[in-house]
């Protein structure tokens, strides 16, 4: 049973609240310009190449989670984050549609409760930060409590960024004691909840009495037909499964591959630094990794050398990462749900409808709502998997894991959070961006009449016979 809150955690949860509020009023008349260069000032403060090495690397030693080497890449985000935060406008008339008379003003939310995942706690806090103060929201940081002292760090750098620039540094605070409770008790008392994490993350800040953005669980399913570049295909699905160790939701999980072009993408992906889990091998991976229905949490993002070792066998140095053959469906076939890590599962088919079967029955298992991926030339195959994957957003020939959450090459928001659609319970199917961080009024004026005459609107049954 869940521990319940203690009085000082509440207190405590007020009074990180309390100091939000008070910066919050602060900068509730800066103008668009003074804003844009604090969001600029944050972003440089934690994206520069020096201090986010730092950061990301000091997580990564904390949780135990993640690539040592890899994860500095991640700053990338920011910077794309700043990039579509910069473009757009966060105050007064954001949107006007003449002929609708229509016009839309944009106005903060207040103070948002921030959840930071255990896989990201240098990314998340700027990430949100960038856009919650693009919005002239107040934001209170909730860590994991197994890296909350890279969350606390990386807070307190986006801290000193607003103190140079003379702005209130408690329009960021972290709670510095976090606990499920704390964080229950923050999303129920600030304005709004942005959350990045696990299933039961999401349905507690859904439940919070708060509206909340929170993600889903992801299982990215990715199907190859017979126009796939192969070359260009393995090494795409590489660099995602490779991205931080596969520690994220978006990285590839699921491999359906036409049986025309399967043994030589097979071959292709062993060229990439894939190992071929043999059938005794697999058998004693599976225990390893999941148990009571649960990936064991030794066994996520961490080097595929490790999963072996951990499974009892060896593989080449030069192997980065594991395949699984794979036939079977379903939740008693583990390797066909989410891996969070270094491991991938191939299945292959004839015709593509039962592609779209199979796309089907995995979503039926896990992962309904977040991401799928498709690797082909042919638009009618892209058109026929876009009608019936189950999925928030697909990515057409990209790198999963680097490309769902926005990228430099497509145009996807850039964010840190993913909404899943109503499939995982989320209130957004949207990457959580700029958007999400506001309240809006709208402006309505008279405009001519649009009055459809009744023929019109009801069509051959107007003034037949009535049922």
């Amino acid at each position: 049973m869940a521990r319940q809150i203690t009085q000082e955690e509440k207190q405590y949860a007020q009074e990180l609240l309390a100091r939000a509020r008070v910066a919050q009023k602060q900068i509730e008349t800066l103008d668009q310009a003074a804003i844009d260069r604090a969001i600029q000032a944050v972003a440089w403060s934690t994206s520069n190449e020096k201090t986010f090495t730092r950061l990301a690397r000091m997580g990564v030693e904390e949780s135990g989670l993640g690539d040592w080497e890899g994860r500095p890449n991640k700053r990338f985000k920011i910077k794309g984050i700043l990039r579509d935060a910069l473009r757009q406008k966060s105050m007064g008339v954001v949107e006007e549609i003449p002929d609708k008379g229509l016009v839309k003003y944009a106005k903060p939310v207040g103070v948002i409760a921030a959840l930071v995942p255990t896989t990201n706690p240098a990314l998340t806090p700027p990430g949100m930060g960038i856009y919650a103060l693009k919005a002239k929201n107040a934001v209170v940081f909730s860590p994991h409590p197994r890296a909350k002292n890279t969350s606390i760090e990386t807070v307190a750098v986006m801290r000193k960024a607003l103190k140079k620039i003379g702005l209130p540094e408690d329009l960021y605070v972290c709670a510095e004691r976090p606990s499920i409770p704390l964080a229950q008790e923050l999303m129920a008392i600030c304005d709004l909840t942005i959350a990045t994490g696990g299933p039961a993350m999401a349905r507690s800040a859904h439940s919070s009495g708060k509206p909340a953005y929170a993600a889903g669980q992801g299982n990215s399913t990715m199907v190859f037909d017979e126009t796939a570049d192969i070359k260009e295909a393995a090494h795409n699905t590489m660099l995602s499964k490779m991205s931080d160790f596969g520690s994220g939701c978006s990285a590839d999980g699921n491999l359906i591959v036409e049986a025309t072009i399967y043994d030589a993408f097979l071959a292709q992906l062993q060229q990439e630094g894939g190992y071929l889990v043999n059938d005794e091998q697999k058998a004693k991976l599976e225990p390893v990794l999941w148990q009571d229905g649960h990936r064991t949490i030794d066994t996520i993002a961490c080097p595929a050398r490790v999963l072996a070792e951990k499974a009892g066998f060896t593989i080449p140095d030069e192997k980065k990462f594991l395949i699984v053959k794979e036939e079977r469906i379903g939740k008693d076939y583990p390797f066909s749900t989410e891996k969070l890590g270094t491991l991938l599962s191939i299945f292959k088919y004839s015709g593509f409808e039962n592609a779209l079967k199979m796309v089907e029955q995995i979503y039926a298992t896990q992962g309904k709502g977040h991401s799928c991926g498709i690797y082909s030339f042919n638009d009618e195959h892209i058109h026929q998997l876009a009608l019936t994957a189950p999925v928030s957003r697909m990515m057409v020939r990209q790198p999963q894991s680097k490309a769902n959450a926005g990228s430099f090459n497509n145009g996807m928001p850039m964010t840190s959070s993913m909404g899943c659609g109503v499939w995982a319970g989320n209130i957004s199917n949207e990457n959580i961006s700029l958007k999400h961080y506001l309240n809006y009024t709208w402006v309505s004026r008279p405009i001519p009449e649009d009055k459809p005459s009744d023929e019109e609107l009801y069509g051959e049954f107007y003034n037949t016979e009535t049922w």
